[in-house]
């Protein structure tokens, strides 16, 4: 018959009390259940014998799930899958740590076939994926139900522990001794109360039987690791959350105020310094081979916004929350948001021009107007025309259709489509792309590109008189810019991990059953590691009551000695 049949044939034990399906020892006495050839060596004591809700027979389709989660085989296999999509998301960099790529042909550039199969796989995200996200909430459920399967039969096993025993239950520990006492069953148990006690040891009796226990919490100790597991699971899920998380490099030219994405808040880099080591400062084999800063710093100015922040049409109001000069290790903190130093470029930045529309047939200029690169006007009224912005580029360039795409958020290279109305132009209007930097006008041929879209027709010109009109920020400061309202709660984890692993590995629970009958004192002890230390200490407590005792004579199997 089956471990597990055994389990549901025998469930009423000689003594009367009646355990539910799945008790290995009887919950009232301690004698085994089942055939005595199902029993083994040694005693299973691992949850003192009490049945867990993944051992009823003819399970429903709710404990079918709670069995598949409970298993700790299942959970292997989930730790060894994640660990391996871990090792994956480590073959290349993910998309996370670059400041400004095109990853869908980044990582084929750079890496061959080999980085395009990675892409496309979606591994190049791999941490923020849809099943690596599942393995990890797999885990956290295993975690939650292996633990409520186990420490609630484990609580029930510790808080109703009966002091006297079944022989077969004392026998059959790993730790037994049966020998002769002359004294009545209460006075020798009376005696060996006060050496017990003095070892740290909690005692019960009951006539001439005893209970002696020590260190039951740290049985807890694998449950308060499962604790500290579950939370620093869902602080690390968390993070994935809007407003939680935020690890971005941003870009921040001098003397403007940009918004930082999702939040309430606006960073002004007020000014960029930045100092070289001189020759004579550096070692002699840099000299005249390298030039390497010794401080860039960037005065920084955080604002919040209080009104108008989702309103696209108006300026939104900003008050200063807090200035710091941001450094190499010294970041600009504010209530959780976090400004690191990570780079600057020192080429000026575009920020805004001032052209004129004209009449290229007759010469006539229609007026100047101020056209910003992050945030132009949507209408513009220069004379007679109006000036409708339908699409604007910051970093302008062609995807594989042959489509203008902005490549990222930063005006590399800007470029504006607008819809002209006015006299001499057809109902619908015509359209006109516009390049501020001349260098871009060649690159893309800003001529042709209006030809086409104009035809013969085509006599209007967007220009800028003298380099006055042209707006650049002197340098551009990187910024990563962290928040991480999850992080305390990793931490939270972390050390309730740190307690756990401290109460299971620097204590151990020890109990000590005996009974004295007609003469006879049989003892049962059992502990959850360190059988030697333990084995010691009963025959120490022993030598207190008169009783020596050979240590190896305790040893009843099970790889004591």
């Amino acid at each position: 018959m089956s471990e597990r049949e055994a389990f549901i044939t025998n469930t009423k034990c000689e003594c009367g009390h009646q355990n539910p399906v799945g008790t290995v020892l009887c919950e009232a006495c301690g004698k085994p259940l089942g055939k005595e050839s199902d029993w083994g060596e040694n005693l299973e004591m691992r949850y003192d014998g009490v049945a867990r809700r993944s051992q009823r027979v003819n399970p429903s389709i709710i404990d079918r799930v709670w069995n598949f989660f409970s298993s700790v085989k299942i959970a292997i296999y989930l730790i060894v899958l994640t660990l391996l999509g871990s090792m994956l998301g480590t073959i290349f960099p993910q998309e996370s740590t670059f400041l400004n790529i095109d990853a869908s042909s980044y990582y084929k550039q750079e890496y061959g076939t080999a980085g395009d199969i990675y892409y496309k796989l979606g591994l190049s995200h791999t941490y923020e994926s849809w099943w690596f996200v599942t393995l990890l909430v797999m885990i956290g459920a295993s975690l939650v139900i292996c633990s409520l399967d186990r420490v609630l039969p484990l609580y029930k096993a510790l808080t109703r522990q009966k002091i006297r025993k079944h022989r077969q239950f004392l026998t059959r520990q790993k730790a037994v001794l049966v020998t002769e006492v002359q004294e009545e069953p209460e006075d020798w148990v009376a005696r060996v109360v006060q050496p017990m006690r003095k070892k740290g040891y909690r005692v019960k009796t009951d006539g001439g039987a005893l209970l002696a226990e020590k260190h039951r919490f740290s049985r807890w100790g694998p449950y308060v690791i499962h604790i500290g597991l579950i939370i620093f699971l869902l602080a690390v899920l968390a993070r994935g959350l809007p407003g939680l998380n935020m690890d971005q490099h941003l870009a921040f030219p001098q003397g403007e105020i940009t918004q930082i994405p999702d939040t309430t808040y606006y960073l002004k880099n007020e000014k960029f310094t930045v100092e070289f080591y001189t020759d004579e400062e550096m070692p002699e084999e840099f000299r005249g081979k390298k030039i390497l800063p010794k401080l860039f710093q960037t005065k920084a100015v955080l604002y919040k916004c209080t009104a108008d922040c989702a309103d696209p049409t108006k300026e939104p109001q900003l008050t200063e929350v807090t200035t710091h000069n941001i450094q190499v290790n010294s970041p600009l903190d504010y209530k959780g948001l976090k400004a690191y130093q990570f780079d600057y470029d020192l080429t000026p930045v575009l920020r805004s021009v001032q052209p004129v529309l004209k009449n290229s047939t007759t010469g006539e200029s229609y007026g100047k107007f101020k056209l910003d690169m992050k945030n132009p006007q949507r209408t513009i009224t220069a004379g007679p025309y109006t000036m409708t912005l339908k699409e604007k580029y910051m970093d302008f360039g062609l995807n594989e259709d042959g489509q203008p795409i902005s490549k990222s958020p930063y005006p590399n290279a800007p470029a504006f489509l607008f819809l002209i109305q006015g006299p001499n132009l057809p109902a619908e209007g015509q359209q006109y792309f516009y390049f501020p930097k001349q260098v871009d006008k060649s690159q893309f041929q800003q001529g042709a590109i209006n030809d086409k879209l104009g035809g013969s027709n085509r006599f209007l010109e967007l220009e800028v008189d003298n380099m006055s009109d042209v707006d650049f920020s002197e340098s551009t400061t990187y910024l990563n810019i962290r928040i991480d309202r999850a992080m305390p709660f990793v931490w939270l984890g972390a050390a309730i991990v740190m307690l756990g692993l401290i109460l299971g590995f620097y204590w151990q629970h020890r109990r000590i059953w005996l009974t004295v009958v007609n003469g006879e004192l049989i003892l049962g002890g059992h502990t959850n590691k360190n059988w030697f230390g333990f084995r010691r200490e009963i025959v120490s407590i022993l030598e207190k009551v008169d009783m020596v005792v050979d240590e190896k004579s305790i040893d009843n199997g099970g790889g004591l000695t």
